[in-house]
Parts: C-alpha cells; sequence; structure tokens
C-alpha cells in the first residue's frame, strides 16, 4: 500500500518539475524558432547550392575537373572561325559554345573546390539550402542556355570548320610531297648528268705516245743522213790519169 501512494507521489512530482522548467523558459530568451516561417540568417561563407553565370562561363573545364565526386559534367563546342562570342565580365575571350553544363545535387558534397580554380568566377555557392525534392532526377541542375537548335547549328559549324582545315592540310602536305619529289627528280637529273660526264671522260683516248716506228725530227736528220750513199771514200781528187 506504501509503494501505492509512493509511486503516486513520485510521479505527481517529476510533472511539476517538468513544469517547472517549462515556466522558467517560458519567460526567458527564446532558444528555437517557428521553422520554416521563421529562419536563421546564414553566414557569408556558407557553402551551399552551387550557382552558375553561365554568361561568364569560357568551357574551361577546371571546375568539373576540380570536383572530388563527379558531380559536374560540361560539353563544349569549338566556335567557327569567324564567330565572336564575344568577352566575360572579367575580361577574357569566350572561344567555346558551352552547350552542356550540368551539376548533380545529389553527389555534390559542397566541399566548395570547384568555385576556387574558376579563372571567371562564374561558379560560386550560395546561401541557398532549402531544395529538397521528391525525385532525384530533379536535383540535375542544366545551367547551358544552349536550345537544341543553337547547339546543332555550333555543332555544324564546327564540323564544317574542322573539314576545311583538314582539306588545307591535306592540300599543304601535297604540295609538300610535290616540292619533295621535284627536288629529288632534279637533284637525280643531276647526278646523272654528272655521272655520264665522268663516263665520258673516262672513254676519251689518252693522248699518242711515241712508239719504236715513230721518229722525231733530229731522228729523221739523222736516218737521213745515213741513207745518202757516201761517196768512195778511196776515190781522191781527180787526178788526170787515164
Amino acid at each position: 500500500m506504501g509503494n501505492y501512494f509512493k509511486a503516486i507521489y513520485n510521479g505527481i512530482g517529476t510533472a511539476l518539475v517538468g513544469m517547472g522548467v517549462t515556466w522558467r523558459h517560458l519567460w526567458g530568451k527564446k532558444v528555437t524558432i517557428q521553422y520554416p516561417t521563421q529562419t536563421k540568417p546564414r553566414f557569408g561563407r556558407s557553402r551551399d547550392r552551387l550557382y552558375v553565370n553561365i554568361e561568364d562561363c569560357i568551357g574551361c573545364d577546371q571546375c568539373a575537373k576540380a570536383c572530388p565526386v563527379y558531380c559536374i559534367h560540361i560539353e563544349t563546342i569549338k566556335a567557327a572561325p569567324g564567330v565572336d562570342l564575344g568577352k566575360t565580365s572579367t575580361g577574357h575571350k569566350k572561344r567555346l559554345h558551352v552547350s552542356v553544363f550540368d551539376i548533380d545535387f545529389a553527389k555534390c558534397c559542397y566541399c566548395g573546390l570547384c568555385v576556387y580554380p574558376c579563372p571567371t568566377e562564374c561558379i560560386t555557392m550560395t546561401d541557398v539550402f532549402e531544395f529538397s525534392e521528391y525525385e532525384r532526377r530533379n536535383l540535375l541542375y542544366h545551367f547551358s542556355a544552349m536550345t537544341e537548335e543553337e547547339v546543332a547549328k555550333a555543332k555544324e559549324e564546327a564540323e564544317r570548320a574542322e573539314a576545311e582545315k583538314a582539306r588545307k592540310k591535306a592540300e599543304a602536305a601535297a604540295a609538300a610531297k610535290a616540292k619533295k619529289e621535284a627536288e629529288n627528280a632534279a637533284k637525280a637529273k643531276e647526278e646523272a648528268g654528272q655521272s655520264q660526264a665522268q663516263a665520258s671522260d673516262a672513254a676519251k683516248p689518252e693522248d699518242a705516245k711515241p712508239t719504236s716506228g715513230t721518229t722525231s725530227p733530229g731522228n729523221a736528220d739523222a736516218a737521213g743522213n745515213q741513207g745518202m750513199k757516201p761517196e768512195d771514200e778511196s776515190s781522191g781528187p781527180d787526178t788526170g790519169t787515164s
């Protein structure tokens, strides 16, 4: 019987203690807010949902390379010659069409590593954190401003420019090859002419050399003297003998 009344006493005492705590905090400083109708101010360096100013994006892909979870996907198309895409607010010249710039916030870990390498500061972290969705695919954000028609046109212009570049390169290679072949042919012709000249020089007879049957002028005189019959040495002057 005593335990019964003791349990009642403990129950009433516990309720009074709890109500006392509530009564004290009722008149004190409030530590809670009525979320979501009331929210606390966010810090200036909050790292929440990313934002991309696509007008300042140059398609360098540095943010995607810096992402540790690979939640950023970028595709670009090279601008055709003569197409001016303008400049960013930081003065960087835009040379690429950014056809795809997607961020999957279901993967994003909000580390902020993609923000620092951006040369044009087009990607930033905001203080927006209330963007939960019922379906996962709604967390895939598309920041590119190009339509399908614009993407198709840019691709066609890029392919045409690439084909023209390849054609000019092939023509230059063919011209260089033809020039080299002409130089080789001229060189071969020159070498053939030199070889023919050397062969002609080798075929010419050497200068005639004196032989045993050939006499020099001096020898000819001597031979003439020897051919003459000398007078009879025994015959002297005419003595008139009969």
